[in-house]
């Protein structure tokens, strides 16, 4: 934003809107990541769990 805007903001007793943030990639790669892992081992547990299902069913 303009220095003059900004001013004009500020004199008439209002705030000034927040800066954007920056896009930052790492952070949304990390966060990417760190989900997928998420929903594997969800995945790979819930796996596990049909297979007990199935083993009880027979057993039973």
């Amino acid at each position: 934003m303009d220095k003059k805007i900004i001013k004009n903001i500020e004199n008439r007793g209002g705030k000034c809107p927040p800066h954007k943030k920056k896009f930052n990639f790492k952070r949304c790669k990390d966060n990417t990541i760190k989900s997928l892992n998420e929903v594997e081992y969800f995945l790979n547990n819930f796996h596990r769990f049909i297979k007990y299902i199935k083993l009880y069913k027979i057993l039973k």
